[in-house]
């Protein structure tokens, strides 16, 4: 008659070694599945106007949610100047970030005004 073994439970070390890989397992699908972090998914918003600089909008999606980001523009004599921003703040649909964006341009513009264009 064969001889019944006992089963043997998984010691501490093993469970945590098989949590990490469950989650390393988790991230990976979760990458492979998720539009990729920081490209933009659109064309961004229409431009705002505001103390002869323009605003757009240019959110871009990380994971579920979007990220805070934008473009400021200005016409000098020598040609248009960009500025293109990007704020760790998160939110849950493209519009509301987009509305931030518009927010935060407005503040750097008055925080900063033309001093945002130099190099350097």
């Amino acid at each position: 008659m064969p001889q019944l073994r006992r089963a043997q439970l998984p010691v501490a070390g093993d469970y945590r070694e098989s949590r990490k890989m469950a989650s390393r397992l988790t991230d990976f699908l979760r990458r492979l599945v998720a539009p990729k972090s920081g490209r933009a998914t659109a064309a961004g918003g229409d431009a705002v106007d505001y103390q002869g600089y323009a605003i757009r909008p240019a959110s871009r999606r990380e994971g579920p949610q979007w990220l805070t980001a934008g473009v400021i523009t200005k016409e000098f004599a020598d040609g248009v100047k960009e500025h293109h921003f990007i704020r760790a703040e998160r939110h849950a649909s493209r519009e509301n970030a987009d509305a931030f964006a518009v927010i935060k341009a407005k503040q750097i513009i008055d925080e900063r005004g033309d001093k945002l264009f130099r190099e350097g």
